[in-house]
């Protein structure tokens, strides 16, 4: 069975329509069983998901992904600085 990946927004739907379900009594296990999913995995989202909007999570997906870009810039720069170094010191 292949893996399902889901979108941080249908993670944040998903944990909505859960709390609905809860809230009517039906215990986790049978709303897991609705969406598809294990209770390991709902407790996971929870953890990671469970208090933001949907639009707070876009911001965080775009944080992450500039903060990976800026940090391969910082360690191409610091690659560069120590071959110039090197190369300045004449042990090439």
């Amino acid at each position: 069975m292949p893996k399902k990946r889901y979108t941080a927004e249908q993670i944040i739907l998903h944990l909505r329509e859960a709390e609905v379900e809860l809230a009517k009594g039906q215990t986790t296990g049978e709303v897991c069983r609705k969406l598809g999913i294990t209770e390991q995995t709902y407790y996971r989202w929870r953890k990671e998901y469970g208090s933001l909007r949907v639009d707070q999570v876009r911001r965080l997906k775009e944080l992450e992904r500039e903060n990976g870009r800026l940090k391969k810039l910082v360690a191409d720069q610091a690659l560069d600085l120590a071959i110039l170094k090197e190369a300045s010191s004449g042990n090439f």
